[in-house]
C-alpha cells in the first residue's frame, strides 16, 4: 500500500499543480475583464455626471445604439476590414519567415535583399495608398498589401535574429557529430528561434490593424476606416467610436490567436 501511495504521489502534485495554474489563469481573465468593465463604467458616468456633449465623446451606450442602425452596415463593413486585416496579416508572417529562412541558409541572400528590405521598408506606407489604387484599382486587395507593407518587416527581423542567435558551441558540437545543415536548423535553430519568430507576429498583430486602417482612410469604398470617414463630416462621433471598438476587437481577436498558436507549438517543440 505504501509503495502504491508514493507512485501516486507525482501525479497527485501534477494534478495540483494544473490546478493552481487554472486557478492563476482565471484570476487573471477575471482582473482583466474586470478591468476593461470599470474603464466602461467610469466612461458612462463621467460623460454623464460632466454632460459631455456626444459630438465630442458620446457615452458607450450611444456609441452601442448604433450598432442597431442599418445605416452603417456593420456586419459587412466589419467583415471586409477583417479579410483585409488577416489577409495582410498572413502575407506578412509568410513573406517575413520565408525571407528570414533564406537568410540564415544562404549570407549572399543576406547581402544583396537585407538591405533593400531595409530600404523599403522606409517607404512611408500612407504614400504607397495612391500607387496601390492605381496599379490595383479601388477595393480590398490594395488594402491587404498595405497592411502587408508595415506588418512583414517586424516578423522579418525577429525571425532573423532568433534564426542566427545560435550558441557557437552548440554549434560546433552538430557539427563534430556529422550533423548535416537539416538537422542543425531542424533541431537547433527554428526551436530556438520560435520565441523571437512569435514576438515578431504579435506586433505584427497590431501594425495589420493600422496598415488596413490606413488602406481604408486613403480611398475604400468599405470596411470600418471608410464608415469613420464617412461619418466625419457630420459628426456621428458614437459611430465613429463604435468603428473604433470594432476594430479593436478584431485586434485584440488576432492577437489573442496568435497566442494561442504560440502557446500551442512550443509547448509541443518542448516536448
Amino acid at each position: 500500500m505504501e509503495a502504491q501511495s508514493e507512485s501516486l504521489g507525482p501525479v497527485d502534485r501534477a494534478a495540483s499543480i494544473a490546478r493552481a495554474k487554472r486557478r492563476a489563469a482565471t484570476f487573471r481573465t477575471g482582473v482583466v475583464v474586470a478591468v476593461h468593465l470599470a474603464v466602461i463604467v467610469i466612461w458612462q458616468l463621467g460623460v454623464d455626471l460632466f454632460h459631455v456633449p456626444a459630438f465630442i465623446l458620446p457615452s458607450p451606450i450611444a456609441a452601442l445604439r448604433t450598432l442597431f442602425s442599418p445605416n452603417y452596415a456593420w456586419p459587412a463593413n466589419t467583415l471586409v476590414s477583417a479579410i483585409e486585416i488577416g489577409g495582410g496579416y498572413l502575407l506578412g508572417v509568410f513573406v517575413g519567415v520565408t525571407l528570414a529562412l533564406l537568410f540564415s541558409w544562404s549570407r549572399i541572400f543576406t547581402l544583396v535583399l537585407l538591405p533593400l528590405c531595409v530600404s523599403l521598408n522606409m517607404i512611408p506606407k500612407v504614400a504607397l495608398g495612391p500607387l496601390f489604387i492605381v496599379w490595383f484599382s479601388y477595393g480590398i486587395l490594395p488594402n491587404i498589401l498595405i497592411a502587408f507593407s508595415i506588418c512583414f518587416f517586424p516578423v522579418l527581423l525577429t525571425t532573423a535574429r532568433g534564426l542566427s542567435e545560435v550558441p557557437p558551441d552548440l554549434l560546433d558540437l552538430v557539427r563534430s557529430l556529422k550533423g548535416t545543415r537539416w538537422q542543425l536548423f531542424r533541431k537547433i535553430q527554428l526551436p530556438g528561434a520560435l520565441p523571437y519568430v512569435f514576438s515578431g507576429m504579435k506586433v505584427g498583430a497590431v501594425l495589420a490593424v493600422a496598415g488596413a486602417v490606413v488602406g481604408e482612410f486613403i480611398a475604400s469604398e468599405r470596411g470600418l476606416g471608410y464608415i469613420m470617414i464617412q461619418v466625419q463630416s457630420s459628426l456621428d462621433t458614437p459611430a465613429m467610436v463604435m468603428a473604433v471598438i470594432l476594430l479593436t476587437i478584431l485586434g485584440v481577436l488576432l492577437y489573442g490567436a496568435v497566442l494561442g498558436v504560440e502557446r500551442l507549438v512550443i509547448r509541443d517543440a518542448r516536448v
